[in-house]
């Protein structure tokens, strides 16, 4: 029997485009932040223990270390935006990774020593800090220099999940590292998970490098242009608004309040423990879930999606049984990565390329400010009106202010706007933007 000629057989069937889990660089991407944030969740832990393991450490002495690691992330921020569009945001990364491995090499040698100065440990910690500074802003903008522009949505999922993960694993290894071979090892594997990044990172190959900044002019110049990108954007700078005071009464939530109500619950530390790993896999589904989503109104949906956030606390403030709370734990997780991806996909999208570092600076920066505010304030509000009434307060805000921000025509109406980024020159009118 002869062979059916060519025409005869079916036509060929669409494949789609190819999975990016098959493309080089954002492979790279994916597993230089799965281990870096790996690395975190013992960061996390191991830090605090290791400071406090030293001979004669005070409470005192350990916020000072703390605050050493944090501040530097709010008050460089912007620093870090403006240099990651004049450099190649590829080399700043791994710059940054590679800053970060030597801080927690140092921290994890002093510990591991027992040789540990307060004034080492301390600029130790800032170096750290200032790492941070410099890679949250370059993060934004390089993902859309190894992604396409469609499908950008789907590369921001999966980020997201893998961090998720890491981060939740390496919280749950972390305390055995800890109580098994010392703080000092666990911070070793930082420093180890940092290095592996750095040396992911510096692997990728940037097809079409996003235009950087060009020309004369100072930094200061720099900052001012990029908060002129950030202003004229109503959704832009109204959501950051909103998110100044949701992440602060959610870091009072996490941070002071949520342990001091279940400290004197029936389940105790436990029962705490169910809560934030509850919400900690409703992000990794949230992420999942955000792959899948294409609004017509992306920002609508993304504050839409903040309101489940007041939920834990709402419960948590009335003394509610756990398995309620665990529930609207986990939904505040799932809604609260919807919310992560949409914005992330949104930004790249509606932003100038060369901008986008300093405007996502400006994102971290106002998201931020008021994060010590809300850990500082909760321990007073506590100790005055009650750890369930502070709560319920924090409730509120999340509450007021997602309605707040729902005001804004721009949130309302910002379309899902064009497949590509947007233009190189003047900023848009985001909010005349047709819907697609």
């Amino acid at each position: 029997m002869s062979s059916p000629s060519l025409r005869s057989l079916p036509p060929a069937v669409p494949t789609g485009p190819p999975s990016l889990l098959r493309d080089r660089n954002f492979v790279l991407l994916s597993w230089a932040r799965t281990v870096s944030v790996l690395g975190n969740g013992f960061a996390r832990v191991a830090l605090s223990f290791a400071v406090l393991g030293l001979p004669g450490t005070t409470p005192g002495e350990l916020s000072l270390v703390l605050a050493c690691q944090a501040l530097p992330q709010l008050l460089f921020v912007l620093v870090g935006g403006v240099i990651a569009d004049r450099v190649p945001r590829v080399r700043l990364l791994a710059a940054a990774e590679s800053t970060g491995a030597a801080a927690y090499t140092g921290l994890a040698a002093m510990t591991l020593t027992g040789h540990a100065p307060l004034a080492a440990l301390a600029g130790l910690a800032t170096v750290a800090g200032l790492a941070t500074a410099l890679f949250a802003p370059a993060m934004t903008t390089v993902v859309p220099e190894i992604v396409p522009a469609d499908r950008l949505t789907e590369a921001n999922a999966l980020l997201r999940m893998g961090m998720n993960t890491a981060m939740l694993l390496g919280l749950a290894l972390s305390g055995v590292v800890v109580s098994l071979v010392g703080a000092g090892w666990a911070l070793a594997v930082d420093a180890a998970s940092f290095l592996a990044g750095a040396g992911l990172i510096a692997g990728i190959r940037v097809r079409t490098p996003r235009p950087l900044r060009t020309g004369g002019g100072s930094g200061w110049r720099d900052m001012r242009d990029g908060w002129r990108e950030f202003a004229s954007r109503q959704w832009l700078w109204v959501v950051v608004l909103q998110y100044t005071f949701v992440v602060a009464a959610v870091s009072a939530e996490t941070g002071v309040l949520g342990p001091l109500v279940s400290e004197h619950g029936p389940g105790g530390a436990r029962a705490w423990s169910a809560v934030v790993a509850a919400q900690a896999v409703g992000t990794i589904a949230g992420a999942a879930l955000a792959a899948r989503l294409r609004p017509r109104r992306p920002m609508l949906v993304a504050v839409l999606a903040t309101f489940p956030a007041a939920a834990p606390m709402l419960l948590l403030g009335l003394h509610a049984p756990l398995w309620p709370t665990v529930v609207v734990a986990f939904l505040a997780g799932v809604s609260g990565d919807v919310f992560g991806v949409l914005w992330a996909t949104t930004l790249q999208r509606e932003v100038p390329a060369a901008a986008l570092s300093r405007v996502s600076s400006y994102d971290w920066f106002g998201s931020l400010a008021f994060a010590p505010v809300g850990l500082y304030a909760a321990g007073p509000l506590a100790a005055a009106a009650g750890a369930d009434v502070a709560l319920l307060g924090c409730a509120d805000v999340v509450v007021l202010a997602t309605t707040a921000a729902l005001l804004a025509p721009g949130v309302r109406r910002l379309g899902a706007g064009r497949a590509g980024p947007p233009s190189q020159g003047s900023p848009s009118n985001a909010s005349s933007r047709p819907t697609t």
